[in-house]
């Protein structure tokens, strides 16, 4: 169990149902033209889910000090795992998920694509070495992380099977997986600077350079505000464009993504605590994950 919260598999699982989501979900019911067959999805989550847990692995390695300090019992490296075996665990899982990333490369016809693999591990690496120690660089990287398992499905199922019969419905499919990864992004990014202000006291202590170790609690809340206001009115904007029409999907949006979303906006103004800013931190991560699932819903929609 200490080896499977250590790889944050709870966020793994999410990962991977996000994937299946998008092609049964997504895909299937509109008859989009796919490329991998069943193993070969199978194979591009596995890689996705084994970079991911690397990353969350060599994270906690070099968060030792850090977490002792956030999250005092619940540190695993140190105390549950060792960390030479954090770091031989994340060799594993980076050579098996870039392995994969070059193996499905070639298979799909498109062997230029293993650099993604290759460029993803080595960004998480570095982001646990250097680069989280600097103001919203780390956050922005993680992001983008997280906006990378959506965009990767299209690049892999969808991009090699175009042709000119199918472009239209292609390119709509893609660009509906592009606006997932923006929100997922600006969502994320969001929630990654909640955390930088949970996690103040601990990063203070292990020298690192986060947005509220420079701007300080209140000025950091002002930014993050700030930063909520443009998923806000693209949320707004897409609902208004796209579902108005449809009831459902549009109490949909405003009970679970909207509204939680200006709630957050409403709290982060004057909040102050780490308790706040972790129950901030919670309904963000819950507004990404009730957004990435109305994915299924567009065959009702659509």
């Amino acid at each position: 169990m200490k080896y499977l919260r250590l790889a944050r598999y709870k966020n793994l699982l999410f990962i991977a149902a996000t994937q299946f989501l998008i092609k049964y979900g997504l895909f299937e019911p509109f008859g989009a033209s796919i490329t991998l067959d069943v193993l070969g999805y199978f194979l591009l989550a596995l890689a996705t889910v084994c970079l991911a847990a690397g990353g969350y692995i060599i994270n906690d390695v070099q968060d030792v000090q850090t977490d002792r300090i956030n999250r005092g019992d619940k540190t695993i490296i140190g105390s549950g795992v060792s960390e030479k075996t954090g770091y031989n665990l994340f060799m594993i899982l980076n050579v098996a998920g870039v392995g994969i990333g070059f193996y499905l490369s070639n298979i799909v016809g498109w062997p230029v694509f293993s650099g993604l693999w290759i460029f993803a591990s080595a960004i998480l690496y570095f982001y646990a070495m250097y680069l989280k120690r600097l103001p919203l660089i780390g956050n922005i990287i993680v992001s983008c992380t997280i906006a990378g398992v959506v965009v990767i499905v299209g690049l892999y199922d969808l991009l090699p099977a175009i042709n000119d019969q199918n472009q239209p419905l292609q390119r709509l499919l893609f660009s509906i997986l592009t606006d997932y990864a923006v929100f997922a992004f600006l969502i994320n990014l969001l929630r990654e600077m909640v955390k930088d202000q949970e996690d103040i006291k601990g990063d203070y202590n292990a020298g690192m350079q986060t947005l509220p170790i420079i701007l300080g609690t209140s000025r950091t809340n002002k930014v993050i505000f700030t930063v909520a206001l443009f998923p806000l009115v693209a949320i707004f904007h897409y609902t208004y464009t796209y579902l108005f029409q449809n009831t459902l999907a549009t109490i949909y949006v405003l009970l679970f993504i909207f509204a939680p979303l200006i709630y957050v906006m409403l709290k982060i103004w004057d909040a102050e605590k780490k308790e706040q800013f972790t129950r901030l931190s919670l309904i963000l991560k819950l507004i990404l994950f009730f957004g990435l699932v109305s994915m299924g819903l567009y065959k009702f929609i659509l």
